[in-house]
């Protein structure tokens, strides 16, 4: 079985380096010994012809239906919470199915309500409403133990269904992990400013990331979030933890993977700094080193239950 992982594995690997520092935050083993073990063979990107996984809906009542593909497999499942309004069709949520499916484990992608494919309308948003949508998909979608991996916002919400689930949520990667980001930028804006957009109802945060230059945030939705922040008090999460973050990251600052870690009590988390990528970490040897992290979790949970 190993082998075979590690065969999978290896067809990710490229001959070059990541330029990638790991801050251990408790005794284990960590990346270090999965390095190690990987042969040096021809990288594998994206296949070009890839088995699409079907769209389905999670009906709810009295919520939104949820839009999500099911990737079956066996267990630790992977479930892939995304940033703020994006899609499960970006790079890195294709990038984690493929790999699950080289290694024949479940994967989970899924659109918030109000967001893509799911119903909903975003301007209604909430950041409770979405930690409803992770839990949703954990409660009714997921089978056995699940690793969530978290992109942005969504590493904020990993970590409120960690919180939530801790019976069934084994492990937590997050990737630029944005936990209070959004309350934090609009609380350090000039007083004058805030009251503009407390008017207005819209925040528009500068992003060059977005085609319009800006991400309008609805007021309501900063509201609400101040009501699930974390970084104040011990986070109550006890499993292993992962967190990757680009250093040239000019939305989420790279200190606050650290303020997680810190404030997290598990005592198995490793920071993992890319020194030259930038928020979304969607370049080769971004998606290489989360797709070699993934491997290390599942790795690492198969010897605990071993």
């Amino acid at each position: 079985m190993a082998v075979a992982r590690l065969a999978a594995v290896a067809a990710w690997v490229p001959c070059r380096s990541w330029g990638c520092a790991a801050v251990p935050f408790g005794p284990h083993r960590g990346l270090s010994a999965l390095l190690a073990r990987i042969p040096q063979r021809a990288p594998r990107w994206l296949p070009a012809c890839r088995q699409k996984t079907s769209l389905s809906f999670l009906n709810r009542p009295d919520l939104p239906n949820l839009a999500y593909k099911k990737l079956k497999g066996k267990s630790p499942g992977i479930i892939f919470i995304p940033g703020y309004l994006s899609y499960m069709n970006g790079t890195k949520a294709l990038a984690i199915e493929e790999f699950c499916k080289s290694l024949g484990h479940a994967c989970i992608r899924f659109d918030y309500s109000g967001v893509g494919s799911s119903d909903g309308n975003s301007e209604e948003s909430t950041l409770g409403k979405w930690r409803k949508d992770v839990l949703s998909i954990i409660d009714d979608l997921a089978d056995g133990p699940q690793i969530l991996v978290g992109s942005s916002l969504g590493g904020w919400l990993m970590l409120h269904a960690a919180i939530a689930r801790p019976e069934k949520v084994v492990a937590l990667l997050g990737v630029a992990t944005a936990a209070d980001t959004l309350v934090t930028k609009f609380n350090q804006l000039p007083v004058e400013l805030k009251k503009e957009v407390e008017m207005k109802g819209v925040w528009s945060m500068p992003s060059k990331y977005s085609e319009e230059g800006v991400y309008n945030v609805q007021y309501s939705f900063i509201k609400e979030a101040e009501h699930h922040c974390l970084l104040h008090s011990p986070i109550p999460v006890n499993c292993p933890i992962r967190l990757l973050h680009g250093m040239k990251d000019d939305i989420v600052p790279w200190h606050t993977s650290m303020q997680v870690a810190d404030r997290v009590l598990s005592t198995d988390v490793d920071v993992i700094l890319r020194k030259h990528s930038d928020h979304r970490m969607k370049e080769k040897a971004d998606i290489q080193l989360l797709v070699y992290t993934i491997d290390d979790l599942i790795d690492k949970l198969s010897t605990i239950v071993n």
